[in-house]
């Protein structure tokens, strides 16, 4: 299978996964000119479990260095696969929030608020379970990032205001969504050998093996999860199975290439926590933040009409998010 063997290329990978991550949102508000986010989620999540196997059969499989998928799976001991699978249950209700709090709120206020705060808690949850890096360089950058998320809201809440349309709703949605998001990835980790890519120990998983268990727990928690946003939405009417049926061919498409692009991010992110640490890893990879903000800010124009001054804690959100990720990434050197 392919291993990342230094921590150089684990950053980059790191930052491919920030980027799509960050960027798997946009087909969601693309998708939602005209399809509810409910809908839209089940092909998300169709195509997350499609990149797990295409990666669990190609990157997974080839090679002589490690275990390959299917021998990998058969030798998994049952505590390390419902770890992953867990995991992924625990990421699908947080992303579903996180979806809500989309559509509710923006790209722009959704991810800073809930990714950031799925950050923060979540390096400091990782390391715990793995002391990978420098911790001062570390939680310094989590410091920054932590004071982004709040100009974030501060922002948001002066544009609400000015909109006469102070909903809380998004806000919350957001928190919510990032206090589970911040406890997935420990479980997925738990269940591989970080510290050996190459000879795995016995009943341990691969980060291909864990990412397929982990898609699982995903799909099969959706028909809990996403059926009962459905019939009781976080805002208007019920949606039903027919509705999503009834959709065109290049509507699923746009979910499932949501799906593809997050599935992309994450299985560079697993690989790349062999080198960089669990905490690292995680915590360069959800600066997605970052991404999503800037597409949100500038490029759907979600703050345009932005009262004056706001602008001032966005630059700021911005320049402390950078200035964080990079304090995080020399935690590692």
């Amino acid at each position: 299978m392919f291993i990342v063997n230094n921590y150089s290329l684990a950053v980059i990978f790191c930052i491919v996964t920030m980027l799509c991550w960050g960027s798997w949102g946009n087909t969601q508000k693309l998708a939602g000119k005209s399809w509810r986010y409910e809908l839209f989620y089940w092909d998300y999540v169709i195509g997350i479990l499609l990149f797990s196997l295409v990666s669990a059969f190609t990157l997974g499989s080839f090679g002589s260095a490690g275990r390959s998928f299917l021998p990998d799976l058969c030798q998994a001991e049952w505590g390390n696969i419902g770890s992953a699978f867990l995991g992924g249950i625990v990421f699908n209700a947080a992303n579903i929030l996180l979806a809500a709090a989309i559509s509710i709120a923006g790209l722009s206020v959704a991810f800073p608020v809930g990714i950031g705060l799925a950050l923060v808690l979540g390096v400091i949850i990782n390391y715990l379970g793995q002391k990978a890096g420098d911790p001062v360089l570390l939680f310094g950058g989590v410091a920054l990032v932590t004071v982004a998320i709040v100009l974030n809201a501060v922002a948001y809440n002066k544009q609400a205001k000015q909109a006469k349309k102070v909903s809380s709703k998004g806000l919350i949605l957001s928190l919510v969504a990032g206090l589970l998001m911040s406890f997935f990835y420990r479980f997925v980790a738990a269940s591989m050998d970080l510290d050996d890519f190459v000879n795995p120990a016995v009943g341990k998983m691969t980060p291909y093996t864990a990412m397929f268990i982990f898609a699982c727990g995903i799909f099969v928690s959706n028909f809990v999860f996403n059926t009962l946003v459905m019939k009781r939405p976080f805002e208007g009417v019920p949606v039903s199975y027919k509705e999503y049926f009834r959709g065109g061919f290049n509507i699923h498409l746009v979910g499932i290439l949501g799906g593809l692009i997050w599935g992309l991010g994450n299985a560079f992110n697993l690989i790349a926590a062999g080198k960089a640490g669990a905490a690292i890893s995680y915590g360069l990879g959800q600066g997605a933040t970052l991404v999503s903000a800037f597409w949100g800010v500038f490029i759907w124009k979600e703050f345009k009409d932005a009262p004056k001054g706001t602008n001032i804690y966005l630059y700021l959100m911005f320049l402390l998010f950078l200035i964080g990720i990079g304090v995080i990434i020399a935690a590692g050197l």
